[in-house]
């Protein structure tokens, strides 16, 4: 963690994308990237998975997190409530480490500042609402890197954006993005090749090119 924290002590939002985060304007929100660690497994990271029947982001796997309360005291609070009420999560089993730069998603409009944490007493998590959480998981660290599951993503729109195949669960948008930026920064990232593309079915998900190293695919757009 330490690399990670240190080079975070200097991070930016051009870091994780390249689109200028508004000075003013937009929904505040935050995210909890929550690391652990489990025997046998090393390092992972909480990812949940949108249910498929919501408007918004359906099916698309996620950092726990949503748009801040006027009760937050600031965006950790709201990263941990929203853990709290999407997956059961116990805020006193988490020690916060970092706040990292605010990022933008133009399509939604909201200003997401990512929670970096550290879990210290983990403990079951599950869907509190199957309504909007279908599914709960801890990604190992070590596979998230492995080459053989990084590949890169290709929206309907035309957007493409690095992606994670683990587990039985694909990891895109932004959630990959700031994963991609996040394991590059801590030095755990390995070589791969981002020759491999996958076309999203057209599911009606939205893009959320906010983070990470997007691109457009101009032989794709109209």
């Amino acid at each position: 963690m330490g690399p990670l924290l240190a080079r975070l002590g200097t991070a930016r939002a051009e870091d994780f994308t390249r689109l200028a985060t508004p000075e003013s304007g937009g929904r505040e929100s935050a995210v909890l990237v929550l690391l652990g660690e489990q025997p046998g497994t090393g390092p992972d990271v909480l990812i949940l998975q949108r249910a498929a029947t919501l408007r918004q982001h359906a099916g698309q796997p996620a950092f726990p997190g949503g748009a801040a309360d006027p009760e937050d005291a600031d965006a950790p609070a709201t990263a941990l409530r929203e853990a709290n009420e999407e997956v059961g999560l116990d805020p006193s089993s988490v020690t916060v480490l970092a706040e990292l730069p605010k990022l933008w998603i133009p399509v939604s409009d909201f200003v997401v500042t990512p929670v970096l944490a550290w879990w210290h007493a983990p403990h079951p998590v599950h869907p509190c609402e199957p309504a909007e959480v279908a599914h709960v998981a801890r990604l190992p660290i070590a596979e998230l890197v492995d080459p053989a599951n990084r590949v890169r993503v290709r929206h309907p729109s035309g957007w493409i954006g690095p992606a994670f195949s683990v587990r039985g669960m694909l990891v895109w948008g932004f959630t990959a993005g700031v994963l991609d930026a996040l394991l590059e920064m801590g030095g755990w990232a390995r070589p791969w090749s981002p020759g491999r593309l996958v076309d999203l079915p057209p599911v009606g998900a939205t893009p959320a090119p906010s983070a990470g190293t997007d691109e457009v695919d101009e032989t794709r757009v109209h």
